[in-house]
């Protein structure tokens, strides 16, 4: 495939027509085919990286906002994490658009997981380059989306204790207890009914397979309970935000 034919069917997948096709060449140039590293795309991946955190920590905070500090940066490693990237690059076709050395390409054409990574990031910063901040968020924003809101409901599910604890610090200045109200089954295999408490308010009791997971699903309870999440664990806040925005669009 001739460089012009490439750039073409790059921008037809990346749904971004370029001013200037240099740094979409560039972008797609691996360091192993470039005539000297500087005409790789090592540079733009540097730029790609910085602008790709930026749009999704500000996504996070403004999507998640009883998310503190802590829970913030682990979502925000994640999405931008580089398997994260090169699935969104492979699954757009990017990877196999690369320019790269024939000693890359592994069995069956198939192409290292760090390239298809590197090759998203370039691509972030070259459109940056070419045509603004907004244009760079749009792109990112598009594929990334899902894999922000996968990476929070993931998270949520498996810290609702924490997620409590921190909403009860914040908000009442103090921690939420964890009393056991009955077990039952024998000792390797006892099932629990646990309560939250804060101050001297009761929330739902519920049973877990263990202590620990009754404890978490008691959490989810009294967030339910207090507003803070709905029935299927999303942040309300963060369906507030996403609200606001839908209305403004209108």
């Amino acid at each position: 495939m001739v460089v012009q034919e490439l750039l073409e069917r790059c921008e037809v997948i990346l749904e971004y027509k370029f001013r200037d096709r240099k740094l979409l060449d560039a972008a797609l140039t691996h360091a192993s085919i470039a005539e000297t590293r500087l005409l790789s795309n090592e540079r733009l991946e540097f730029l790609g990286d910085a602008i790709l955190g930026l749009v999704v920590c500000q996504r996070l905070f403004e999507s998640y906002p009883s998310h503190l500090e802590g829970e913030m940066t682990k979502l925000k490693s994640a999405v931008v994490s580089r398997r994260t990237c090169a699935a969104v690059a492979n699954a757009i076709g990017l990877t196999d658009l690369m320019r790269v050395g024939r000693g890359l390409e592994g069995q069956g054409g198939a192409r290292p997981s760090s390239l298809a990574a590197g090759a998203f990031e370039a691509v972030v910063a070259a459109i940056y380059l070419d045509g603004g901040l907004e244009a760079a968020r749009a792109f990112i924003l598009k594929h990334m989306e899902n894999w922000i809101a996968q990476y929070a409901a993931s998270t949520h599910q498996q810290n609702y204790k924490s997620m409590l604890q921190q909403y009860v610090q914040r908000t009442f200045n103090t921690m939420p207890s964890y009393e056991v109200l009955d077990e039952v089954g024998p000792d390797h295999s006892k099932s629990f009914h646990v309560r939250v408490n804060i101050n001297a308010n009761q929330y739902e009791a519920t049973w877990g397979a263990n202590k620990k997971d009754a404890e978490q699903k008691a959490a989810f309870a009294a967030l339910r309970e207090l507003g803070v999440v709905d029935d299927l664990g999303q942040d309300l806040g963060m369906k507030v935000s996403k609200d606001k925005e839908s209305k403004s669009a209108r």
